[in-house]
C-alpha cells in the first residue's frame, strides 16, 4: 500500500499541466485570503506574547531557594547572581582604588558651591573595569559620616539636580556619591538615525556582550567596592530613581555588601520591557528574572520601595527604536512586591513601602540607621550648572563610546580564544569538535524554543504556470500559532522516479517570495525562476523581516526570552526541509540555501542549525559583521541606521561571520560580493573571508568547497559564479535544461 501511495505521488508530481487553482499533490487546498505574510507575523507575535506570559510560571524551575536562614539563602542563589551579572554585561574585575579622582573643568574650581559650610561637594571620577570609569558628585559631611551611599538619578536628571533633591540624606550624616547616568538627549547620528544618547551607546554595547544599564550598574558596584573596602564597618546603601532605580535594583541583586536598597520610579513587573527604550533590552532576562525575582535577590537585606512616579516618555521612530515609558502605578509595584514576598515566604526580610517620600530618601535614611534628616527646602544653586553639565555629559558619552570601541578592537582575540576547541586535524575530527559550538550558537546566540515541530500539515494552491515550470503558494504548520509560507517552483520536465536537487532562495529585507520569481527586481533578477529554468526544484520562503516595526518588535519580545527572530525562522526552515525531503522527486541530500541581503544574513545563521542544507551561499551581506554592528567610525555601521532589531547579544565574544561559516563547514560555502555594494567595503569583506578560506583550504584541505565571487556591481544577485557553484556541488548539469 505504501509503495502504491509513493508511486501515485510520483506520477502526480510530474503531471505536466494541472488546471489553474489546483493544489500541489499530497497537500490540502490553501484557502487563506488576504496577505498571508501579514497573518504569519500576527501569529508569531501572538506566540511570543504567549511565551512571555508563560515565562512567569516557568521561572521557578531555575530557582532552588534555601530559606532556612539568610546565609543559606544567599548561598543558594549565588549562581543566579553571577548569571544576572553576565546577562547585563557586568564583566571583568573591578579596578581597586583608594579614592576617586577630583575633576575640574576648565572654567570651574575643584570644589563646587556647597549647600552650606557643613558639606563638601566635589566633581569626581573613579575607575570601574579596564578603561571604563564612573563620573559624578561626591558629597561629604564636614563633621564626619556614619554611612555611605550611592545615589543614581534617572537619565533625565543630572547628578547636580539629584544631589540637591536628596540633600537631606547628607545632612543626616551620610557620605554620598551621586552617579552620572547617560541622558536621553536625542540627535541625529552621523546624519542618519535620530537616537538618544542611551540608544546610541547601547547598540554597540549589546553586540559586545554588554548593555548600557550594565555599564551603569558596574559603576555603582565600583563605588560600593570602594566604600566597603575602605570603610568596612559602615553600612552601604544604594538609592536610584527611574533608570537609576533599575541600576540600584541590579547592583543590589548582584552585590550582597549593599545593606539597604531603595528603588524609586522603576519597580514593577518586567514582562512589558519590550515596549520600553532599547537601552533596557536585556537578552534572556525573563527566563529567570522578573521584577519580583530581582527583588528577592536583595533579601534578607533591607528593601525600600518608593512608589514615586517614574519617567514618562514616548519615542517615535525616525531611525530609533520606537518606545514608551509609562509610569508604573503604585498598585502594580505593590502587587509585584507581594509576589516577591511570596517567593521567599518564611525568610525574615525587612521591606518598607513609602508612597509620599521624595525618592524614598527619608525611609532610606532611617533604614541606614542615620539620624532624622533635616528638610532642606532651597539648596544653594550650583556653580554654572548648565554650562558645566553640558560639557560633562558630552565627555561622558564620548568616554563610554570610546570604551565600546576598545572592546570592539579587542574582540577578535576573545573570539579566537572562544573557538580554540575546533580540531582541524581531519574532517571527522572537525565534525565532532564543531558540534558543541553549533549547540552554543543554537541555544545561547540564536535561541531555541523547546517545542517540537507540529506534524507535517501542508496547504497549497497553484499560482504560476510558466512554459518550463509550475509554481505554488505553500503554507506549513510549524509550532502553535506559527506557520511557514513560501513558493514552490517545480520544473515541468521531471520524470517519474527522478530525484533532483533543491535550491531554497531567500529574499531580503521587506521582501517577498514573488520578488525572487518575477518582475526583475533589481536586487534579485528573478534568480529563483532562473534556477528553476536551469532544472532545479526551488522553494522561496517568506521570512519574518517584513512590515517594518511589526517585525522589529518581534525581536524585542524574543530577546527578553533569550530568543531572536531566527529562533522562529530556524524551525520554519527545518519544517520546510522536512517536507521537501518527503517529495518523491527531491534528492534529500541535495538541498541548498542561497540568500541575498537579509537572506544572506539568514544564510549565515540558518544552515548551521539546519543540517539538511548541504551548502550555503551568502550574497550581498557577508561582512566583518561585528564591526558593522558595533563601529562608530565606519559609515556602513548599523549604529547609524533604522535596523534596531539587527543587534545580537555578545556576537563579539563568540561568532563573527568567519566563525558562523565555521559552523557551516565542512559543507560548501560561497560568498557573492559586488564591489559597489554599500553593506560593506571590499577590504573588510576580504578580511573576514580570508579567515574562512584559511579554514577550508589550509586547515581542512578542502579548498574546492569555499569560494568568493567579486563582481562589478551593487547590492544584487549576480547569478554567475554562484550558479556554477550550485551546479558543481549539487552535481547538476544545467546544460540539458
Amino acid at each position: 500500500m505504501g509503495r502504491l501511495l509513493v508511486l501515485a505521488l510520483a506520477v502526480a508530481f510530474v503531471t505536466p499541466k494541472p488546471s489553474l487553482g489546483q493544489h500541489f499533490p499530497g497537500t490540502s487546498p490553501l484557502e487563506n485570503e488576504g496577505d498571508i505574510a501579514s497573518f504569519m507575523i500576527r501569529g508569531i507575535d501572538s506566540f511570543l506574547i504567549q511565551e512571555i506570559d508563560a515565562s512567569v510560571g516557568r521561572r521557578a524551575q531555575h530557582w532552588n531557594r534555601d530559606l532556612t536562614s539568610g546565609d543559606a539563602y544567599a548561598k543558594s542563589i549565588r549562581p543566579l547572581r553571577r548569571e544576572l551579572a553576565q546577562m547585563i554585561g557586568v564583566r571583568g574585575r573591578l579596578v581597586p582604588f583608594t579614592s576617586p579622582s577630583v575633576v575640574a573643568l576648565a572654567d570651574e574650581v575643584n570644589e563646587l558651591t556647597p549647600i552650606d559650610a557643613k558639606v563638601s561637594r566635589l566633581r569626581v571620577r573613579w575607575p570601574v573595569v579596564d578603561s571604563l570609569r564612573g563620573d559624578g558628585i561626591l558629597l561629604t559631611p564636614v563633621d564626619g559620616h556614619s554611612a555611605n551611599a550611592v545615589l543614581i538619578p534617572d537619565a533625565d536628571q543630572t547628578p547636580e539636580q539629584f544631589s540637591d533633591k536628596t540633600a537631606a540624606l547628607v545632612s543626616a550624616g551620610c557620605r554620598v556619591l551621586v552617579l552620572r547616568t547617560v541622558s536621553r538627549k536625542r540627535s541625529k547620528r552621523n546624519g542618519k538615525a535620530n537616537l538618544t544618547n542611551r540608544e546610541f551607546l547601547h547598540r554597540p554595547a549589546f553586540v559586545l556582550g554588554r548593555t548600557l544599564i550594565g555599564y551603569e550598574t558596574h559603576m555603582v558596584l565600583a563605588a560600593v567596592n570602594w566604600f566597603a573596602t575602605t570603610e568596612p564597618n559602615k553600612p552601604v546603601g544604594v538609592l536610584g530613581h527611574g533608570e537609576g532605580g533599575m541600576a540600584a535594583l541590579f547592583a543590589s541583586a548582584i552585590d550582597t555588601r549593599i545593606s539597604v536598597t531603595c528603588v524609586s520610579g522603576f519597580f514593577s513587573q518586567r514582562e512589558l520591557g519590550w515596549q520600553e527604550p532599547l537601552d533596557r533590552n536585556i537578552f534572556g532576562l525573563l527566563k529567570k528574572f522578573g521584577g519580583a525575582e530581582l527583588a528577592t535577590m536583595i533579601a534578607p537585606r533591607t528593601f525600600v520601595l518608593a512608589t514615586n512616579p517614574g519617567p514618562k516618555l514616548k519615542l517615535e521612530g525616525n531611525g530609533a527604536a520606537p518606545a514608551e515609558l509609562i509610569p508604573y502605578a503604585p498598585s502594580a509595584a505593590k502587587a509585584e512586591l507581594n509576589r516577591a514576598k511570596r517567593l521567599v515566604s518564611g525568610l525574615d526580610w525587612p521591606v518598607v513601602v513609602t508612597d509620599d517620600d521624595d525618592f524614598g530618601q527619608f525611609q532610606f535614611t532611617k533604614q541606614l540607621g542615620l539620624k532624622e534628616p533635616e528638610i532642606i527646602h532651597e539648596p544653594a544653586p550650583w556653580f554654572d550648572v548648565v554650562k558645566s553639565t553640558a560639557q560633562a555629559e558630552a565627555e561622558f558619552v564620548a568616554h563610554v563610546d570610546g570604551y565600546n570601541q576598545w572592546l570592539l578592537r579587542e574582540s577578535p582575540f576573545v573570539r579566537k580564544e572562544f573557538m580554540k576547541g575546533l580540531d582541524t586535524s581531519s574532517i571527522d575530527a572537525y565534525e565532532k569538535s564543531v558540534q558543541p559550538y553549533r549547540k552554543h550558537f543554537a541555544q545561547k546566540t540564536i535561541g531555541h524554543f523547546d517545542q517540537p515541530l507540529l506534524p507535517l500539515d501542508v496547504y497549497s494552491r497553484r499560482k504560476y504556470d510558466r512554459p518550463q515550470w509550475t509554481g505554488y503558494e505553500v503554507k506549513l504548520d510549524v509550532m502553535p500559532k506559527v506557520f511557514a509560507y513560501g513558493a514552490l517552483l517545480v520544473p515541468k520536465d521531471l520524470k517519474p522516479g527522478e530525484r533532483r536537487p533543491v535550491v531554497v532562495c531567500q529574499h531580503g529585507l521587506e521582501g517577498r517570495p514573488s520578488d525572487t520569481i518575477e518582475g526583475d527586481h533589481p536586487a534579485y533578477h528573478n534568480f529563483a525562476a532562473k534556477l528553476c529554468e536551469r532544472g532545479y526544484i526551488v522553494f522561496a520562503p517568506q521570512n519574518l523581516y517584513i512590515f517594518k516595526d511589526r517585525f522589529r518588535t518581534l525581536q524585542r519580545k524574543a530577546n527578553l526570552l533569550g530568543k531572536t527572530l531566527f529562533s522562529i525562522m530556524v524551525p520554519q526552515h527545518q519544517q520546510i526541509v522536512n517536507w521537501l525531503k518527503t517529495l518523491p522527486n527531491v534528492d534529500p541530500k541535495r538541498i541548498a540555501f542561497y540568500g541575498l541581503s537579509y537572506g544572506g544574513k539568514s544564510a549565515m545563521r540558518i544552515p548551521p542549525l539546519v543540517p539538511d542544507y548541504c551548502l550555503s551561499i551568502c550574497s550581498a551581506d557577508f561582512n566583518e559583521w561585528v564591526l558593522k554592528n558595533a563601529s562608530t567610525r565606519h559609515d556602513f555601521s548599523y549604529v547609524w541606521t533604522g535596523e534596531y532589531e539587527i543587534f545580537e547579544f555578545d556576537l563579539a565574544s563568540t561568532f563573527n561571520y568567519s566563525e558562523m561559516a565555521a559552523l557551516i563547514a565542512p559543507r560548501p560555502f560561497m560568498v557573492e560580493r559586488g564591489h559597489f555594494d554599500g553593506v560593506g567595503t571590499d577590504e573588510w569583506v576580504a578580511h573576514e573571508f580570508a579567515k574562512v578560506r584559511n579554514l577550508y583550504a589550509a586547515k581542512l584541505k578542502i579548498p574546492d568547497r569555499c569560494e568568493i565571487e567579486w563582481f562589478d556591481g551593487p547590492h544584487t544577485i549576480n547569478g554567475k559564479g554562484t550558479f556554477e557553484f550550485l551546479d558543481r556541488h549539487l552535481q547538476w548539469d544545467a546544460t540539458d535544461h
